[in-house]
């Protein structure tokens, strides 16, 4: 049975129990941590994911999992608690139930039961393809980052690594590890070159508000040696985070 097929939208849990998608995945997040500290992967419950909203925006969103939705309903009492696992316990027994209509082939002819063998061993090879094609493409991604356009491809690269990590949110976690591994390897400190730079703009005339938008980035730009660590860093945490190996 396809996993994916059987999952509910973190949007459609938050109608289900009157609440924002952006709150119900806060307390996803809050149980992606949990389960963490305990060692217990995360993917049996909830799966990251996207969609597009009113705009044609994408969005990240949840996949719930039955489990992933009985984790959630453990937690309302009263009539809610009552009233999410009806709703949620019906739509997977309509998933199931569709499912297992579509299984079903043994009413049809053998000839037609062949054609259903050849479409089903078609898409699974159609499937193969996309996932192989998607790998590449990450891997591609890594290993062209180069000094060229590092500031748009490490960006890239990086939130990848974030989506990996439970969502978008979590940019500046990784890119702040980024970061503190490249003053370790570097032995310098990006804040204070940051600090001093703003003085010395200062000194020079430059306003405050151009002052105020200077970067790390900035000041890596700058720097041969700290930017050929930077990229060095960011290939090798995209390799960590099996940003190669994941389709977005």
């Amino acid at each position: 049975m396809n996993q994916l097929t059987q999952t509910l939208t973190s949007n459609e849990v938050a109608e289900m129990i009157g609440t924002t998608n952006g709150e119900l995945m806060k307390t996803i997040r809050t149980y992606i941590g949990y389960l963490a500290e305990g060692e217990i992967p995360s993917g049996d419950f909830f799966i990251d994911s996207t969609y597009k909203d009113s705009n044609n925006q994408e969005r990240p969103n949840y996949l719930l999992t039955k489990q992933g939705c009985e984790m959630v309903s453990n937690k309302l009492t009263g009539p809610k608690g009552v009233q999410f696992t009806a709703k949620y316990v019906n739509r997977f027994n309509q998933m199931e139930n569709h499912i297992k209509e579509q299984l079903d082939t043994s009413n049809l002819s053998p000839e037609l039961q062949f054609m259903n063998s050849v479409v089903q061993s078609l898409a699974k090879q159609e499937q193969e393809t996309k996932r192989i094609e998607n790998k590449v493409d990450n891997i591609t991604e890594i290993v062209a980052l180069n000094s060229t356009d590092w500031r748009k491809d490490s960006r890239t690269l990086i939130s990848k690594m974030a989506k990996a990590q439970g969502g978008y949110e979590a940019y500046r976690e990784v890119q702040a590890d980024i970061y503190q591994e490249l003053d370790r390897r570097a032995g310098s400190s990006l804040k204070t070159r940051v600090t001093n730079k703003r003085r010395r703009m200062a000194d020079e005339g430059v306003s405050k508000s151009k002052r105020d938008k200077l970067s790390k980035l900035d000041v890596i730009a700058e720097d041969k040696r700290l930017l050929e660590i930077y990229l060095a860093i960011v290939k090798e945490f995209a390799v960590k985070y099996g940003v190669w190996d994941n389709e977005f």
